[in-house]
């Protein structure tokens, strides 16, 4: 294996160095703690579902699960939204969704989370409920109600329209916007 491969953002060193000067200027301890996060994405006054979104975005990009997002993590965490492979991200969205980590995600979980989404994101056309329901009757293939892994990417993987949806609704690359423009986009 080259060392190529290891290194962050290969090939793009002007954008990591962008994050890193970024990085060091809002958080010159080199430590992130879920205030400073929220103060970057300037993402604060949230109503109470927003918050919880970005503590659970923030708990996943915690690798060591510290309380804090060093470099690293923070380079890590922008990979895998900027070049993660989809069933990359798709573990990623299912861990965000598994709130209570059994390793299912049930209808309550997705729910919750994808009405913070929306608070975060803008509305995406149909409701939290609608969504849900959608995918839930499209993945859930043996109906109890509960969601593994395998059938979240799978179900995903299999349908277009919901990757589409899915990729579009919890397309992070906004949040990066805001990282990137150092102020938050009204979409």
């Amino acid at each position: 294996m080259g060392a190529q491969e290891s290194v962050p953002g290969h090939g793009s060193i002007p954008e990591m160095h962008h994050y890193y000067s970024k990085f060091m200027r809002e958080c010159p301890s080199g430590l992130l703690s879920l205030h400073e996060f929220k103060k970057l994405l300037g993402l604060q006054g949230l109503d109470p579902q927003g918050d919880l979104y970005i503590k659970r975005v923030f708990d996943i990009f915690d690798l060591n699960q510290d309380g804090f997002i060093d470099f690293l993590e923070f380079i890590a965490a922008i990979n895998l939204v900027i070049r993660g492979k989809i069933d990359q991200k798709l573990k990623w969205y299912f861990k965000l969704y598994d709130a209570d980590g059994n390793g299912c995600i049930d209808k309550k979980e997705l729910l919750s989370i994808f009405t913070a989404i929306q608070a975060i994101n803008g509305h995406t056309g149909m409701s939290a409920e609608e969504f849900t329901s959608m995918i839930f009757q499209k993945i859930d293939v043996n109906n109890d109600g509960e969601l593994t892994l395998e059938e979240f990417i799978s179900g995903v993987e299999r349908d277009e329209d919901l990757m589409e949806l899915i990729t579009k609704s919890f397309d992070l690359s906004n949040v990066l916007k805001v990282i990137q423009t150092g102020r938050r986009n009204s979409i």
